[in-house]
């Protein structure tokens, strides 16, 4: 069956436009029409190049001359386009374009969607899961850098710092490597770990400690960031964003110095909810095995909270939440634990606080 329609032919010689009666011959697959020098051409339709536009349909043809068809008919555009889906002579690509712009707009927002949930939850937890293929060996290095790089600005107290290793020393910490741990003057409340093991406790929280057992807890909990290496994982979900675009640039050198960059703030990473909630379930662990009172943890924890306003320092890296102190709460109340005295906890902490 033969279908016809009046077209604009473009002989690829000559920027004259011919007026032709474009046939579409569907048992031949061939586009036909007449030129006005009486001789016929035929076009293989899976030889013809289409491409839709606003104005019509445009057609492209030939290897050493290039002619063009320009169709305005829609008619006959559907009827060529049915017949290219019906033949499958329509790519991915022409398909996509087919939809229409409602359809392009939802497909954009679907993919905008994805890329965001991407990059918010995939990545940083893809980044998270890599760090298990990164030596341990780098964490040294890495807390030994951030120590180098902040320790000129920070009033190390020698005596304290050797009381509280003497402290724990005393204590098993499931700790996984050395643990060293350093007391600093300072006004401030607080206390973090680095990856290296290195464990830094400022005077300020000391102070506002009622019992020893509030410092096991403490130790504790920081010990058990180390280790689950939990600075390195927080390192590497805060910089996922830039790793993954690294990565797919092929830029390791940009990724080497973008941790390099970001060292000197392990002490300041603020932990997420899940590292939290792991730390203070090992460490509610590690007062149990030493057989020391773990409402010492829940109390430290009530108290930083009633002072919140005071402390932003300590709650900016490790935010002490309701959940947080029910969770250890119910611990106390659910597991069965047995308390002994530590005179010598009990010695070394009463020094501490001088």
């Amino acid at each position: 069956m033969n279908n016809t329609t009046t077209a604009v032919f473009y002989d690829g010689n000559s920027s004259v436009p011919q007026q032709i009666v474009l046939s579409l011959n569907s048992f031949n697959r061939t586009l036909e029409f007449q030129l006005a020098n009486g001789s016929t051409c035929k076009w293989l339709i899976q030889e013809v190049t289409f491409d839709k536009r606003a104005t019509g349909l445009h057609l492209e043809h030939g290897l050493d001359v290039l002619q063009h068809i320009k169709i305005k008919d829609a008619h006959f555009i559907d009827l060529i386009q049915n017949f290219r889906k019906a033949n499958g002579h329509i790519g991915w690509y022409q398909k996509l374009i087919d939809l229409g712009f409602a359809t392009h707009f939802g497909i954009a927002v679907v993919i905008m969607a994805l890329i965001g949930l991407c990059y918010v939850y995939i990545i940083p937890w893809a980044a998270e899961q890599s760090v298990s293929l990164i030596p341990e060996e780098y964490d040294n290095e890495l807390g030994t850098s951030a120590w180098a790089g902040n320790q000129y600005f920070m009033d190390v107290d020698s005596e304290k710092t050797k009381l509280l290793n003497d402290f724990a020393k005393e204590l098993k910490l499931q700790n996984t490597k050395k643990l060293k741990f350093t007391v600093v003057n300072s006004n401030e409340i607080n206390a973090f770990a680095l990856p290296d093991g290195s464990i830094v406790v400022f005077t300020g929280i000391l102070k506002e400690m009622k019992n020893y057992d509030e410092l096991v807890g403490l130790l504790g909990h920081e010990a058990s960031h180390v280790n689950n290496r939990h600075s390195m994982k927080m390192l590497c979900r805060s910089l996922s964003g830039y790793l993954f675009i690294s990565v797919i640039l092929g830029d390791a050198n940009g990724i080497m110095a973008t941790i390099g960059d970001n060292v000197n703030s392990l002490q300041s990473l603020s932990f997420s909810r899940e590292f939290e909630h792991q730390a203070d379930a090992d460490g509610f662990k590690i007062l149990l095995e030493n057989k020391v009172n773990p409402k010492g943890m829940s109390n430290l924890f009530k108290r930083l909270q009633q002072q919140s306003y005071a402390i932003p320092e300590f709650l900016s890296s490790h935010p002490v939440t309701e959940n947080r102190i029910d969770f250890i709460d119910k611990m106390i109340k659910d597991k069965k634990f047995q308390t002994v005295a530590h005179p010598q906890l009990e010695r070394l902490f009463v020094q501490l606080k001088q």
